[in-house]
Order: structure tokens, then C-alpha cells, then sequence
């Protein structure tokens, strides 16, 4: 995955709480084969409403997610992150989010920033008022910048390392791919031996 660092773009303001993953990315839509295409399944039952947040115009290249608390509660679904990038957005704000759903954005480099909830208010509001406002989000600085916003955010560093360093589990465990394939040489031969790519 590509390392992620600073994200600047206008945000998506879906002002909704406890937004789980099966508004996320519908069961209907899990039995693809491919990692592909999860984008157009986005929110599906949602954008039936003409006026759901991602169907107005003024919205459609927004790189920044802006949501309620609770984002990403429910069924540990990873098609609904990969849904969210593949739309096109590179984090989700919120004043909390489902620990599993976090842990499955982080795995593909999609940043989920935790701020407090007036904070995510004043975003939220910024972005239906004013949808042009640019945000930008400095990882490696932990900050936040959007319209009168300016604030800090906290993030775990073992994930904010594997983000800035654009390291996924595979990508890490390859990282030592000399000493795995060391290793397999000294043992017995009677023993199953890996290969790596």
C-alpha cells in the first residue's frame, strides 16, 4: 500500500451516528471474488435517497469522510473500508469508531482520525455549509486543519509508523523476507519448507 502522509482535500459531511458496516457495504455485495469495484456498492440502500451526501455533486471528490460517533460498528466486514477507498476517500473523521473497523482501515491505508465530537460538529457543519473548504490532515504531525479548525489528534504509533511507511501485514512481514528465507535453509530437510515470492 502506498504510504500515507499528508491528505488534503474537500470533505463528505454524513451527519449520522452509529453508522455500521452493513449500510457500509450491504450483505449482497460480499461474495465477489475480487478486491475490485466495492465503490459502487458504497452506502448502496442510502443512495437510493436523492439526497444522501455522496449522490450531490458538491460532494463527489471529497477525499475526507466526516461522520458521526460510532462509525463503523457492526459485522467485521473489511469490503466496507475498501468500499470507502475505493470511492475515494483517504480518512474518516469521527468522534469514535468500532475498534475492528479501525484496525481493517489501517491494513490498507485508509486513515481514520478520532476527534472530539463539537470538534467533528464544527467539520460536519463546515463541510454541508461550505463544501469547497479544504482539509488538511498531517500524519506525521498529528494535525488537523479544515476552515477555523486546527487541532491535534492522537494515534496509535505502531499504526501511525506502518501508514507513514506504507506497510500492510505483508509488506511487514517482507521486510524481513532475508531472515525467513535464512532460517528455512537451516531446517531439517524433513521438515516443510516455505517459499516466498
Amino acid at each position: 500500500m502506498k504510504p500515507v502522509n499528508v491528505i488534503e482535500g474537500p470533505m463528505a459531511p454524513l451527519d449520522r451516528a452509529d453508522v455500521d458496516t452493513d449500510q457500509i457495504m450491504p450483505k449482497q455485495f460480499l461474495k465477489r471474488i475480487d478486491r475490485t469495484g466495492f465503490d459502487e456498492c458504497l452506502f448502496h440502500d442510502w443512495r437510493a435517497e436523492d439526497d444522501f451526501v455522496l449522490n450531490r455533486p458538491e460532494h463527489q471528490d471529497a477525499t475526507v469522510l466526516v461522520a458521526g460517533p460510532n462509525f463503523g460498528c457492526g459485522s467485521s466486514r473489511e469490503h466496507a473500508p475498501w468500499g470507502l477507498q475505493q470511492w475515494g476517500f483517504e480518512a474518516i473523521v469521527a468522534p469514535s469508531f468500532a475498534d475492528i473497523f479501525r484496525s481493517n482501515c489501517a491494513k490498507i491505508g485508509l486513515l481514520t482520525v478520532t476527534l472530539a465530537p463539537e470538534t467533528c460538529r464544527r467539520l460536519l457543519d463546515t463541510a454541508a455549509g461550505e463544501p469547497r473548504t479544504q482539509c488538511r490532515i498531517d500524519l506525521p504531525g498529528q494535525r488537523l486543519t479544515a476552515g477555523d479548525v486546527d487541532v491535534s489528534f492522537d494515534i496509535d504509533p505502531h499504526t501511525k509508523w506502518l501508514l507513514t511507511h506504507g506497510l500492510d501485514d505483508i509488506g511487514l512481514t517482507l521486510r524481513d523476507e532475508t531472515a525467513i528465507s535464512e532460517f528455512e535453509e537451516r531446517r531439517p530437510t524433513f521438515l516443510p519448507v516455505a517459499s516466498l515470492p
